[in-house]
């Protein structure tokens, strides 16, 4: 913002090495591994057999599941019915179970989806997500105006893409990966505010600013006709309505939206209220974020101190605020030190990081209570600094902070890297861009995160209250280290 045949197996590591990498990655080694992982059958076959959950409160009456029970539970987990994921408080659920993800951003499927040269890198993507454990795959459901445009004018699509983002979803689900489907840019990529406002200029209308995106009467009225087109789309290749569908994880109404021009951010405010309030008319069953970058704002100025430079409190954007919307599901953060931070060095960077996940974290639980996605990250290898092993460093800083929030039952309830390619895509690679076959080291640190969190979601029974706080410990296999 690459694979060309995938492999039927995918980085098999034996016991040692697994062990390794377990205490390497996390401070804490609370679940250790007594076999070796297999992605043969599914991606995440692998269980510990030795585990051990300890609830705070005697009070919640959560049965505990015996350690030789957790194989079973995921054989379950892979035959369960494919339902939506809701969310009860600060956590996902999922057929009445935790659901902590570990996803990736690939923008580009509709995309590819449209040409028959290219369509199968869509099925590539999705396969090799599958293979290291992603099960959330965040992606444009938009187009405007621009080469293979999905609305090529005001509520005029072309059939042949809107096909093409059919044929995303249902493959998306062949490969069980769920979909959050973002609905517009506020950048110019792929049309966004600024084709809107092109289209508005064409009509006639007194429109000058981008940010009269959020106020015009008429340009509302464009971006809420193409979010009923995209929810009560009929996929052509499963005959389920888009807000009927499980794939579908949650929508989202803008890719990282800010109004520059309000920076008390009342104008966003508002046109968050009346366009989550539209969507939920439609469907009120799919969860719904905003897209936001996660800056804090007016309303919390002793907050400000986290955000990465003075400039992030102007541009008309409210962390909290803004999450407080009544019909919006859970918060949502992206995270670009590299860009963020001038002439940041590692270190710096890596402290940004950990702050910002922390703040976000805290505010989800103490303040918004509800779950929070870091939606975007990464480390880009155009910077002159970059290297390989602080690309790994900061994505296990993600993944361990997320994982100590899972482990106590907290807000934080997933991330989705910046992003995953396959092969023969490089082309258009921003920097960010993981290829697993020339990333065997982050192919390592996916597959492990997933594991992990799939230890989270399988080990509670579903007669556990959602109010437990849970820990994780090492009961057994110490004198195998």
């Amino acid at each position: 913002m690459n694979y060309s045949t995938p492999p039927s197996k995918i980085n098999q590591f034996n016991f040692i090495l697994v062990l390794f990498n377990l205490v390497e990655y996390y401070s804490s080694s609370y679940i250790l591994p007594s076999t070796s992982y297999n992605y043969n059958k599914s991606p995440l076959v692998h269980m510990c057999d030795h585990i051990n959950i300890d609830f705070f409160s005697a009070d919640d009456h959560c049965s505990i599941v015996p350690a030789n029970r957790i194989d079973d539970g995921m054989s379950e987990l892979e035959d369960e019915p494919w339902t939506m994921v809701g969310k009860k408080g600060n956590q996902f659920i999922l057929n009445d179970r935790p659901f902590y993800f570990n996803g990736f951003n690939t923008y580009w499927l509709m995309v590819f989806g449209a040409d028959v040269s290219t369509r199968g890198k869509v099925t590539e993507v999705f396969q090799e997500a599958s293979s290291v454990g992603l099960s959330v795959c965040r992606t444009w459901a938009f187009n405007d105006g621009q080469w293979r445009a999905l609305q090529k004018s005001p509520s005029v699509y072309d059939e042949d893409v809107f096909k093409s983002l059919d044929f995303v979803v249902s493959e998306a689900k062949r490969n069980k990966i769920r979909l959050i489907l973002s609905l517009v840019n506020n950048w110019s990529d792929y049309g966004g505010k600024p084709q809107y406002l092109k289209w508005g200029k064409d009509a006639g209308l007194n429109v000058t600013s981008e940010d009269d995106f959020f106020t015009d009467p008429t340009l509302k009225t464009y971006y809420k006709n193409h979010v009923q087109t995209v929810l009560n789309r009929v996929n052509t290749y499963t005959n389920v309505t888009y807000k009927d569908d499980p794939t579908i994880f949650a929508w989202e109404l803008m890719n990282e939206p800010r109004c520059t021009s309000d920076p008390s951010g009342d104008k966003l405010q508002a046109w968050i209220q009346e366009m989550a309030a539209y969507v939920k008319s439609i469907d009120p069953n799919h969860l719904l974020e905003i897209g936001l970058e996660g800056f804090y704002g007016p309303s919390t100025p002793e907050r400000a101190q986290f955000n990465p430079n003075s400039y992030a409190t102007q541009v008309g954007t409210d962390f909290v605020r803004n999450h407080q919307v009544f019909g919006v599901d859970f918060a949502s953060v992206h995270i670009y030190a590299d860009s963020w931070i001038t002439d940041a060095v590692s270190n710096a960077q890596l402290d940004f990081y950990n702050t910002w996940l922390q703040s976000h974290i805290e505010d989800a639980d103490k303040n918004l209570r509800m779950p929070v996605v870091f939606a975007e990250f990464g480390v880009s290898a155009k910077d002159p600094c970059y290297n390989s092993s602080f690309r790994d460093a900061t994505y296990k800083l993600v993944y361990k902070t997320l994982m100590e929030s899972a482990k106590r039952g907290g807000s934080g309830a997933g991330s989705l890297m910046w992003q995953l390619f396959p092969q023969g895509t490089d082309y258009m690679n921003d920097g960010y861009a993981i290829i697993l076959s020339k990333s065997p080291s982050m192919s390592d640190i996916l597959a492990l995160n997933s594991a992990r969190l799939d230890v989270v979601n399988t080990a509670c029974s579903w007669n556990c209250r959602w109010s437990c706080r849970k820990r994780f410990h090492t009961l057994d296999h110490a004198e195998e280290l």
